[in-house]
């Protein structure tokens, strides 16, 4: 299925304190993003980026739970949320080049504006604190929850007020750490997750087919992903690098079963720190995962 796809850079590194994951958007070009989807066929528009102030570089030194760029961060959300809606308003599909994970407040807000949305979140870590439960106070560690209505007013009320999807269109995939308070919360939050013994026990295969299966009363499918789902030696460069994640072969069949699906509508692309990569190795992995999630097959 050939798409309009609409690029949209969000080079913002302010929800965590590890500098770096800004220049995510530039990686994700440079490896030859654009090229590689235009080669399937598709028809690519690439918007630049949203306007991200400049990180206080004095503030760094007292980031915490009191100082840690939220004002900065909604304000972002709140532009990344209007290109989202107006790319869903014009038929195109969003791909949303990150920048750290609390984009995605804004980036599955704005796809979502409209009708119901699934959306599969692929991460090593589940990203349900709350300021209250954080014990680092970064904001990338509270997205999810922020969607699902849980937190604080100004994250949850991005967009538009409340909750942005029902927790049962939610599957979290490839979680190996999360906190202990973060771990109740998710128990209790009505979330389908996938930790990486389920995936070892059961297989990708088994898994994503299954979780697909919540989705198949709905028309539209988001991806979060986050590269630290991936082992380590397999993407380098991501800021909180999680061993025992998934291989090469799995991640791209977990893309491949899903663009067999024909319900991607929409992409986030996130934490990518070129700084700690090694000679752009994750931002290329990315660029791969990508174009076989939007139908790269290998025969």
């Amino acid at each position: 299925m050939k798409r309009k796809i609409k690029i949209i850079g969000i080079p913002m590194d302010f929800g965590q304190l590890h500098r770096g994951v800004d220049m995510g958007p530039a990686a994700l070009r440079y490896s030859g993003l654009v090229a590689r989807l235009r080669a399937l066929g598709h028809e690519v528009e690439d918007n630049g980026d949203v306007w991200v102030p400049v990180r206080d570089q004095g503030y760094d030194t007292v980031f915490g739970k009191e100082h840690n760029y939220q004002s900065q961060i909604i304000e972002v959300c709140q532009r990344v949320y209007e290109a989202g809606r107006e790319a869903i308003d014009q038929g195109t599909f969003p791909l949303f080049l990150g920048g750290d994970h609390s984009i995605a407040m804004g980036t599955v807000g704005g796809v979502s504006h409209e009708q119901p949305t699934g959306l599969i979140w692929m991460d090593a870590h589940g990203d349900f604190n709350t300021s209250e439960t954080s014990p680092s106070g970064n904001v990338h560690g509270m997205p999810l929850a922020a969607l699902l209505g849980d937190g604080d007013p100004g994250l949850v009320n991005i967009g538009r007020s409340g909750p942005k999807i029902d927790p049962n269109n939610v599957v979290l995939i490839g979680i190996r750490s999360l906190d202990e308070k973060e771990r109740d919360r998710l128990k209790q939050s009505g979330v389908t997750l996938y930790t990486m013994r389920d995936i070892d026990e059961q297989g990708i295969s088994t898994i994503t087919n299954e979780f697909l299966m919540k989705f198949i009363h709905m028309k539209r499918i988001h991806i979060s992903l986050d590269m630290d789902i991936m082992a380590p030696v397999e993407a380098p460069g991501v800021g909180t690098p999680v061993p025992g994640g998934l291989t090469y072969r799995e991640a791209h069949l977990l893309m491949e079963i899903i663009a067999d699906s024909g319900k991607l509508s929409s992409m986030d692309l996130v934490e990518i720190n070129p700084i700690l990569d090694q000679a752009n190795k994750t931002a290329g992995l990315a660029v791969d995962l990508t174009v076989s999630a939007l139908g790269k097959r290998i025969y």
